[in-house]
Formats: structure tokens, C-alpha cells, sequence
């Protein structure tokens, strides 16, 4: 039998990266290469089992806590049509609230139904004045923020919709929540803000969600609690596409690169985290929650192969390259070896060192940096100037306007990192061969700037 990575190379040069489909006179060649890899990986299938199997995944949590949070209470949730929220909705029914009310764009239909007992109700949450009204209403006690552009690659094509609803629409969320005193509010954000700084459109409006979250902890009473997830099998956008691809007659498979590996939960332990951070919250400032143990993480290369055997089908593999919005790796210092293993791989090394772990549960928890909060209001009026001013086809300025404060918030955060941990992050970058993009080298003279000024916290 031909090896794995003899055929993947195989592959890659009859089809070179860098097309958003392979020619067609290499499609032929793609589909017998597959089938090679098919049978080269036999361990393929199962892993796409795995894959699936993680969406009956829970975590525990206590119906009576629950009950005494919620029973009678008025409870909002936008984006209560999306999977989540709909996997949500009922969790919160159970805890016999006085009245649940979901808010978003999109509607119940046959994929996420209604709940019979629930309001909804239709608003864009990036319309403050519409958002104002559905608030005015309701009177919520609790917010379970929810309703968010997700998908990374449509952020790079609609830059102008993803920054209204990710940044815009959370600021509007935790202004109405602070106007009308909402005791508890829990918003969802993603993995991919454990990156302190990135171009990529979606992982920079998440981790601008997550400041605006810790600005609106910091300067109120109410008890804020962010959850990020990771990739959510019930609502997969990969392995939809690829269970679309593997249905046509001429589809292609198109993956990023054979060594792709990436975490999975489902909705329904997504829906009791946001639960669990809410039961858990405190005024002291925004605690971030995620899972413990997302288990190993699923290779894309051989979701696609076991996805193929699925359907009893071959169709030809290409590896295209990462698409915009796509990071092919984080930087490089992020990571804490010390840490790596011990706790949710949703944290970075930096906020590994400070986080608090439930071993009943499987949940980690950590705290805001306190420097966060501190960044100018002046970089936000800018970004949704230009949001106002922009068409969607002329983006630069926002690209740029987010760019701006997307640094700002990274020097926050390094600047409030301890020296000594600010220093393993130098030099584990420092050790990693190759040189550094030019976005990772700005992040590190950045850092090296901070190590060497003097401004940094305290161990």
C-alpha cells in the first residue's frame, strides 16, 4: 500500500494551492489520488464517527441551581433561532421563568423550531434604536447574548455586517443592559479570541466583543460572564459543505492543507456552558468560561475521507490553501508549554497561568485583564463612523479603523501581562525557526517594547 503522505504529496503537485477549485484536466487524476488516500487512511471513518458522536455531548449541571436563578424571572436571549439559542431556549424553559423572549434576525423554521411557550421577536441587534425598543419591553433580569455573524470566511466578504452585528451589536447589548439594570448578562464570543491580536475580520471582531464585554464588567454592577466555543457540530459550515460537495457529481472536496486539526462541541453542552457561566457569574469584573477537555482534536483531512466513505462516494480532495479569514497558525508564543494540556485549550498561555478550574463540571474559568477596559472610546466612534460612511463594496477604511483598534487592545492587554510571563512569551517565539510574518513580528516588537519600558504589571 501506497504511504499517506506519498499520496497527499501526490496530490498536492498535480494540483497546486492557491484556486478556489483544481483545473479540470487534474480532477481525474484527484479523484484516483483520493481514492489511494481512502485506503492509505482506513482509521478515516471512525473519525468522522467521532466527529458526529460529539454532538450528544453535555456537561452536568444542576436543575434545582438553575430553577432558583431563573424561576420567575424575565430572561432575553438574542439569536434564540440560531442553534445554540434554540438548543437553549428550551434548558431555560425547564427553569419555569415568568417570561422568555428571543430576539434576532433570522426566524424558527423546520431545522431549529419554535418553542411553543417562547416570545420572538425581530430586530437587528446592530439597530440600537430597534434593539432599545425590544428592551424597553421586556425589562430583562437576565441576557443571554447570543446572535453574532459566525462564519469566518463570509467576515472577509461582508467586513461591514460582521463588525455591525459582532462589535457594534455587543456594545448595543451591554448599553441597553446597563440602562436598564440587567443583573446578569452572558454573552457568547468564540475560541478564537484567545488571540490577543489578528487581521483576520471574524477572530478581530470577537476579541473586540470580548473588550467591549470587559469595559461594560468593569464600569457597572452587573455580573458579566463570556463563553467561547469552538467548532459546533450541529452547525458545522465545514462538514456541510463537504457532505454538499461529496453529493454532487462534480464536487470537490477543498480543504485548507492535509494537517488541519481543529476542536468540536455540540450545541447542547454549548447551551448548558452559557447556563454554568451564568450560575457562576460574579460582579468583579468579565470571567470568560470554557470547556475543560474538547477532547483530541478531529483532523479536517480525514473528516473528509470518512465523510466520502459515508456517502459511498470518491470524489477528488484538493488542498486550496488557507482562504481570507483563515489563519494558517497563531503566534507563536502564544502557547505555554507549562500550561498546554492542563487546561481548556480555548485559553491562551496567557490566561492559562490565572485560570480557575471546576473539576465537576469540566469548565475552566478566567478573569479579564484589568487594563482592557482602559482603552479609548474614541477608537469604537471611529470604527462605527466608518461603518455608517462605508458601502460594502469600499471596506478599506473600516478594515483599517478595526485594524487600529484591534492594536490598542492587544498593547492593553501585553501591557497588564507580568514582565516574567510577558518574557516566556519573547522567547518562545524567539526559539521557533523560520522567520515570523509580518503581522507576528509587529506583535512581537510590541511585546519586546512593553518587556523593555518598564510597563508591566506586577507578578
Amino acid at each position: 500500500m501506497v504511504a499517506a503522505q506519498d499520496v497527499i504529496a501526490a496530490m498536492q503537485a498535480t494540483a497546486p494551492a492557491g484556486r478556489s477549485r483544481p483545473a479540470d484536466s487534474a480532477t481525474g487524476k484527484l479523484r484516483s489520488l483520493t481514492a489511494d488516500l481512502i485506503a492509505a487512511r482506513p482509521a478515516a471513518l471512525a473519525e468522522a464517527e467521532r466527529f458526529r458522536a460529539t454532538a450528544t455531548r453535555t456537561i452536568p449541571l444542576d436543575p434545582a441551581e438553575q430553577e432558583d436563578w431563573l424561576a420567575g424571572r424575565t430572561i432575553l436571549v438574542t439569536g434564540g433561532t440560531g442553534c445554540i439559542g434554540s438548543a437553549l431556549l428550551p434548558l431555560l424553559d425547564k427553569a419555569a421563568p415568568s417570561r422568555l423572549v428571543s430576539v434576532s434576525l433570522g426566524s424558527a423554521g423546520e431545522e431549529w423550531p419554535r418553542l411553543p411557550l417562547a416570545e420572538y421577536r425581530h430586530a437587528d441587534i446592530a439597530d440600537a434604536t430597534a434593539l432599545a425598543e425590544v428592551f424597553a419591553d421586556v425589562r430583562p433580569d437576565v441576557v443571554f447574548h447570543l446572535a453574532a455573524q459566525r462564519d469566518p470566511g463570509l467576515a472577509e466578504r461582508a467586513v461591514v455586517e460582521t463588525v455591525r452585528t459582532n462589535v457594534l451589536g455587543t456594545r448595543n447589548v451591554a448599553e441597553l443592559a446597563a440602562r436598564y439594570s440587567v443583573p446578569d448578562v452572558i454573552c457568547a464570543t468564540s475560541g478564537k479570541a484567545l488571540r490577543p491580536y489578528s487581521q483576520a475580520v471574524y477572530t478581530a471582531t470577537k476579541r473586540l466583543a470580548e473588550w467591549l464585554l470587559a469595559r461594560a464588567a468593569a464600569a457597572g454592577s452587573s455580573r458579566y460572564s463570556a463563553v467561547r466555543f469552538t467548532h459546533v457540530v450541529d452547525n458545522s459550515i465545514v462538514y456541510r459543505r463537504m457532505r454538499r460537495w461529496a453529493a454532487a457529481p462534480d464536487g470537490v472536496l477543498r480543504l485548507h492543507d492535509p494537517d488541519t486539526m481543529f476542536y468540536a462541541q455540540s450545541a447542547l453542552e454549548s447551551a448548558q456552558l452559557m447556563i454554568y457561566a451564568g450560575l457562576h457569574a460574579s460582579p468583579a469584573g468579565l470571567r470568560t468560561y470554557a470547556i475543560s477537555d474538547l477532547g483530541w482534536p478531529v483532523s479536517l483531512l480525514d473528516l473528509a475521507l470518512g465523510t466520502l466513505q459515508q456517502a459511498d462516494v470518491v470524489r477528488p480532495i484538493y488542498f486550496s490553501g488557507h482562504d481570507p479569514g483563515y489563519e494558517a497558525a497563531p503566534f507563536p508564543g502564544l502557547y505555554d508549554p507549562a500550561t498546554a494540556g492542563g487546561v481548556s485549550p480555548l485559553f491562551n498561555g496567557f490566561e492559562a497561568l490565572q485560570a480557575e478550574q471546576d473539576s465537576d463540571s469540566g469548565v475552566d474559568a478566567c478573569r479579564a485583564v484589568p487594563r482592557l477596559s482602559q482603552v479609548p472610546d474614541e477608537h469604537l466612534a471611529s470604527l462605527e463612523r466608518a461603518c455608517a460612511a462605508t458601502a460594502e463594496n469600499q471596506v478599506e477604511a473600516v478594515r483599517a479603523t478595526l485594524d487600529d483598534l484591534c492594536w490598542a487592545v492587544f498593547n492593553a492587554a501585553i501591557a497588564a501581562l507580568p514582565r516574567p510571563t510577558l518574557l516566556g512569551a519573547i522567547r518562545r517565539t524567539e526559539s521557533q525557526p523560520g522567520d515570523l510574518c509580518c503581522e507576528h513580528g509587529r506583535m512581537l516588537d510590541a511585546m519586546r517594547q512593553h518587556a523593555g519600558s518598564g510597563a508591566f504589571a506586577v507578578a
